[in-house]
């Protein structure tokens, strides 16, 4: 039991960590990464809490799809950040606004959860039906009542992954580019010239 608080304390407060140098990080690669270190550690919680299927489903969607998508479009784009910066001064305040309404509402939701009554919490994940576990339990319904929705989450992932190629697809003057159809239509009398060379004269242009 001693062992299990070490752990969530340390992954607790390495996901707090992450999660403010993810906004207080200048370089915004940086940013990218310090979200995927508050995945990991928010992974590691779920574990903790015997939520093995968000834990994977935390690292594979939004560590390898999601957050990989954002350091590779940061990295491919070139942003003018030091414009994006100038800014920040003027939506400063409401940006405090809307931090402010989040903090009193997060603080509202731990206020009610604190004063509940002990009989009311919840001790741990609750299986549908018995001898079930959590993973399998989320896998009946995921794929049962809300396969469509599931489906519909995958199609906006691949969306945002076009979206970003086409963004980073610039076409730039004097750059050969491959042609995959006049490669294919090519045959051999478009695709060979034959040159009759004499004796000690080089081929010209």
């Amino acid at each position: 039991m001693a062992l299990q608080a070490i752990a969530f304390y340390l992954m607790a407060t390495v996901t707090v960590l992450a999660a403010l140098a993810v906004v207080l990080a200048r370089n915004p690669v940086h940013s990218v990464l310090f979200l995927i270190t508050a995945f990991f550690s928010a992974a590691g919680l779920f574990v903790l809490i015997g939520a093995e299927f968000l834990a994977m489903l935390l690292v594979v969607v939004y560590v390898g799809a999601v957050a990989v998508l954002f350091l590779f479009v940061v990295m491919m784009l070139d942003v003018d950040f030091v414009a994006l910066r100038q800014g920040f001064a003027r939506y400063l305040p409401i940006g405090g606004v809307v931090a402010g309404i989040l903090t009193i509402e997060m603080i509202v939701v731990a206020t009610m959860i604190a004063t509940k009554g002990a009989a009311s919490r919840v001790s741990g994940p609750q299986a549908a039906l018995p001898d079930v576990t959590n993973a399998e339990t989320i896998g009946r319904v995921l794929y049962t009542d809300y396969v469509y929705f599931f489906q519909a989450a995958g199609l906006v992932l691949l969306v945002a992954m076009i979206g970003a190629i086409v963004l980073t697809l610039r076409h730039k003057p004097g750059v050969r580019r491959q042609d995959v159809s006049a490669q294919t239509a090519r045959n051999p009398k478009s695709g060979m010239r034959m040159v009759d060379i004499q004796p000690g004269a080089g081929e010209g242009e």
